[in-house]
């Protein structure tokens, strides 16, 4: 179905306010996306058609059906359309991400290879490939293949050139138990309680684990962000990204999900660790070096020593520069000059004489009393 102009002019002022948390629009999202404001979204999420139309019909041992995916959505003529439904969809995408922002897609080896190609032909960077392995999978009840026991994600930032995106490295260690999270996640398909059915059957027939989409959105976006899903299905990124406060703009074309969706969403409430969990990848306020010169906290003149060396002695400059010898630069230039590197963190490197004290102390530590000063401003 194709939206008129008053319905886009709607979801483009309801993007724009942080009042209206959760948009959920019936509609294709190649119709849609184009008409909305770029540089919008701050994370795309994407589970889009894998084209695994069956030729056949598969029977377990006991004769009993297998459920495969049949559905419309997922029809396609050839290869080749595939690929130009691709390139619409995720060049609409790129268009909308903000300059922080980073986007995943998830796939099969049916559909994957040629995601991922499609991707860098159109400028996108891939970051990882994180691969879901299922704990527990659907056997090949035939015994010619191996069981498919996994699925891939790609998740990319906009170019090569994009120098920062969101990665909540601390965050997502919390969750691993204190380990840096490998690209292999084990996590069970979605089943039980969490699966979505009506009279027994099945509501959407590739309903992705709500486990897996907490990864995605937890390391890749912040509280009060806006995350895109183009194929929302049974809504399981609004469900996460509402209750990690996330706010979210999910695009389906069926009705009977949409519904499924609006009424999952409303029972979902806000998790009470959605601070806590942000705050470990909280970056301070940056500091230049200059606004403790200019403040008085280290004079001009004062004497800077790398590493405590009074062999290695620089002066502090009016303008925030030292100097060091004959050289003028910022404390990171002229540190890596004095520990003949390439590279310097000045403030971990150079210490001064605490005033009140007459102990050396570290530049780091000046720099973190004048953040506790400066609190709340």
């Amino acid at each position: 179905m194709n939206l008129s102009p008053v319905e886009v002019s709607h979801i483009e002022q309801s993007l724009l306010s942080v009042s209206e948390p959760e948009i959920i629009v019936r509609g294709d999202c190649r119709d849609l996306l184009p008409r909305l404001p770029p540089a919008c979204v701050d994370l795309v999420f994407a589970d889009p058609p894998y084209f695994l139309q069956l030729e056949q019909t598969l029977y377990r041992p006991d004769q009993s059906r297998v459920d495969a995916v049949t559905d419309a959505w997922d029809a396609f003529d050839s290869l080749d359309a595939y690929d130009r439904f691709t390139e619409e969809w995720l060049a609409a995408c790129r268009r909308l991400m903000a300059d922080t922002a980073t986007l995943w897609v998830i796939g099969s080896y049916h559909n994957i290879h040629r995601v991922g190609r499609i991707l860098q032909d159109l400028g996108f960077w891939i970051l990882n490939e994180v691969v879901w392995i299922k704990t527990n999978p659907m056997p090949n009840f035939r015994g010619v293949r191996f069981a498919n026991a996994h699925e891939t994600l790609l998740w990319a930032k906009k170019s090569k050139a994009q120098k920062r995106y969101v990665f909540n490295h601390h965050a997502m260690k919390a969750l691993n138990g204190g380990k840096q999270m490998r690209s292999d996640w084990r996590l069970p398909i979605c089943s039980g309680a969490e699966r979505l059915r009506v009279h027994g059957d099945k509501v959407h027939s590739t309903q992705k684990p709500e486990a897996l989409l907490e990864r995605v959105i937890l390391s890749s976006s912040r509280p009060g962000d806006l995350a895109l899903d183009p194929f929302f299905g049974t809504g399981t990124t609004g469900a996460v990204a509402k209750r990690w406060g996330r706010r979210f703009l999910g695009i389906e074309r069926e009705e009977g999900y949409l519904q499924a969706a609006r009424a999952r969403i409303a029972a979902v409430t806000r998790h009470s660790d959605v601070e806590a969990l942000a705050q470990l990848d909280q970056r301070p306020a940056r500091v230049p070096f200059a606004d403790l010169v200019k403040a008085g906290h280290i004079p001009p003149g004062t004497t800077l020593l790398f590493h405590g060396d009074p062999d290695r002695a620089a002066i502090t400059l009016p303008d925030g520069r030292v100097r060091f010898g004959a050289a003028e630069g910022s404390i990171h230039q002229m540190g890596a000059k004095a520990s003949n590197l390439p590279a310097c963190n000045g403030w971990e490197a150079w210490f001064a004489r605490d005033a009140a004290t007459g102990s050396l102390t570290r530049l780091e530590e000046y720099r973190r009393r004048w953040r506790e000063s400066r609190a709340g401003e």
